[in-house]
């Protein structure tokens, strides 16, 4: 009987010295957000550009994120599109990572500017057309504009 209460008294003394450790334990908690990368890619490398090649556009080298470690894609030539850019792909810093923004085909500038300039004469001659109805007169107090156009800039 006095082993068995001996026992137990050692038992109690030895959970009593364990609480504390079970006390300062931690928990890490890790969440991995598909195509983030938490390393910051190296700067890009200097590649020589070559000289043009008709019907192709040069697209820049990389740094490839393979899940440890950054390695080097070298660049290359792609089939040109026409009427469009190539727009190289670049990484970009989101949520405290970096993530890869794939290039992409983009419409050329003058082909844009060109439809805003025609948009532009189009609102120029439609207005002209407005100020000059027969039968109304501005000057006179004689011009009418239907509800709600005049919100819309139409008269």
């Amino acid at each position: 009987m006095k082993t068995r209460i001996a026992m137990l008294a050692a038992a109690g003394a030895l959970s009593i010295l364990t609480i504390p450790l079970a006390a300062t334990a931690q928990v890490s908690v890790n969440i991995n957000v598909p195509g983030l990368v938490m390393t910051a890619p190296p700067p890009p490398r200097y590649e020589p550009l070559p000289p043009p090649r008709g019907g192709f556009v040069w697209v820049p080298g990389r740094w490839v994120w393979d899940g440890r470690a950054y390695a080097w894609h070298a660049g290359g030539w792609q089939p040109a599109r026409a009427g469009y850019v190539y727009a190289p792909g670049r990484w970009i810093e989101d949520r405290g990572g970096w993530r890869w923004n794939d290039g992409d085909w983009r419409r050329e500038a003058r082909r844009e500017a060109r439809r805003e300039r025609e948009w532009e004469e189009d609102r120029r001659h439609d207005r002209y057309e407005r100020d000059h109805r027969h039968g109304h007169d501005r000057d006179r107090g004689e011009y009418f504009c239907p509800p709600g156009q005049a919100k819309k800039g139409n008269c």
